[in-house]
């Protein structure tokens, strides 16, 4: 079940040109994703994105190891759509255009988690 948020700041008053950018977004080639030796190194779940004056967040559900998802994500050709149409609304400019800069930036914008719940953690256990 986890989830994870990476965050980054844009320009105010721009909200509906950024929802526009994201609702023609290219999903990915594929949902699985692997690590450095080419094993499978987990799946991408779901995503959301929310934006609200400044602050844009992108939620990540996902299965397996995180730190392999920046490396999947750079090799997206939508991710480098999206970057490129976001450029003019991005309070700070960023360099993504390289795998390398890319991971960078995913690493650097991930926030930091503080709790994850769901039913299957919850005290009473899951009811069948």
């Amino acid at each position: 079940m986890p989830y994870a948020a990476i965050s980054y700041r844009v320009k105010p008053g721009h909200e509906d040109e950024i929802a526009d950018v994201f609702a023609r977004f290219q999903r990915v080639d594929t949902p699985d994703f692997r690590g450095d030796g080419g094993e499978a190194a987990g799946r991408l779940l779901g995503t959301a994105v929310f934006v609200k004056d400044d602050v844009v967040v992108r939620f990540i559900h996902f299965e397996g190891d995180f730190s392999a998802i920046g490396k999947h994500m750079a090799a997206q050709q939508g991710v480098h759509t999206v970057e490129h149409e976001l450029a003019p609304y991005l309070a700070e400019q960023r360099e993504t255009d390289s795998a390398a800069g890319f991971a960078e930036y995913f690493r650097n914008a991930t926030m930091r988690c503080v709790s994850q719940l769901s039913v299957e953690t919850h005290p009473a256990g899951s009811r069948s």
